[in-house]
């Protein structure tokens, strides 16, 4: 109601279902999600992605960019998820997604913002990396010091006209809110922060977007995959309002 927006009038959606895995071998499904969201960017699709853990938006960043060229960022999060290995040396799970797909030529670190960064960390290699490549970093307490409008005015500065994925981990959600995940990290934004934040995204160039680390077995109460599911509705407003605003001329909305 805040911002009138209307996304099944705007543009037409709909459940494409599951993207294909294979839950044996984790570079075989890389390369299954990767191909499942290249034939989407085909097709002229703007995809809305449920996680799944956060490894997930390395695939679809493959799919959606291919080789188009780098692609800006702004990521809503408690942690980076650029460290360089994690859990002993691997080098794909949800801790890694960002710092493999820079080194792919998949982000354009200096088009890359991740707000709400926070709690304490296994060593500072994740966010020095981050900040010599040009990201910038908001922490949790600049947010607060900010405030959601501020802090967005110069994410958009940063973005600019680039092509922009949207990523939101749950764990950026304060955990007295959302409690069911993986990793949560006390002193996170509140819900009304984040759906804020998330309508400023309106007019940016977005090619995609995904919400993830919802674990529902983590939260009885169910009150975490509402959140997530309030959550994405907002992204998906920004998602059509997207594709409305690029849409070819000739061309006209959903009847």
């Amino acid at each position: 109601q805040a911002t009138g927006m209307r996304p099944f009038h705007t543009a037409r959606c709909a459940d494409l279902g599951d993207a294909p895995v294979n839950p044996a071998d984790v570079e075989d499904t890389l390369a299954r999600v990767s191909d499942f969201f290249g034939r989407l960017r085909g097709a002229g699709i703007l995809p809305l992605t449920a996680g799944g853990d956060h490894l997930i938006s390395l695939p679809i960043l493959r799919g959606l960019v291919g080789d188009s060229g780098p692609v800006a960022m702004i990521h809503f999060d408690a942690h980076t998820d650029f460290y360089d290995a994690y859990f002993g040396g691997f080098r794909y799970t949800h801790g890694t997604p960002f710092r493999r797909a820079a080194e792919e030529g998949l982000l354009d670190t200096s088009r890359v913002v991740q707000i709400g960064i926070r709690g304490t960390a296994y060593d500072g290699e994740d966010v020095e990396w981050a900040r010599a490549h040009g990201v910038r970093i908001i922490m949790i307490e600049e947010l607060m010091d900010r405030g959601p409008e501020e802090v967005m005015q110069e994410a958009r500065a940063i973005v600019g006209d680039h092509p922009c994925y949207v990523s939101f981990d749950i764990d950026a959600i304060d955990p007295s809110q959302a409690p069911g995940t993986g990793t949560p990290e006390i002193g996170g934004m509140t819900t009304h922060q984040a759906q804020r934040m998330i309508r400023k995204l309106q007019g940016l160039r977005l090619i995609g977007a995904d919400l993830v680390e919802v674990s529902p077995p983590f939260d009885p109460s169910g009150m975490t995959a509402w959140v997530g599911v309030n959550l994405m509705f907002e992204l998906l407003c920004v998602l059509a309002d997207s594709v409305a605003r690029h849409r070819p001329e000739g061309t006209s909305p959903p009847d």
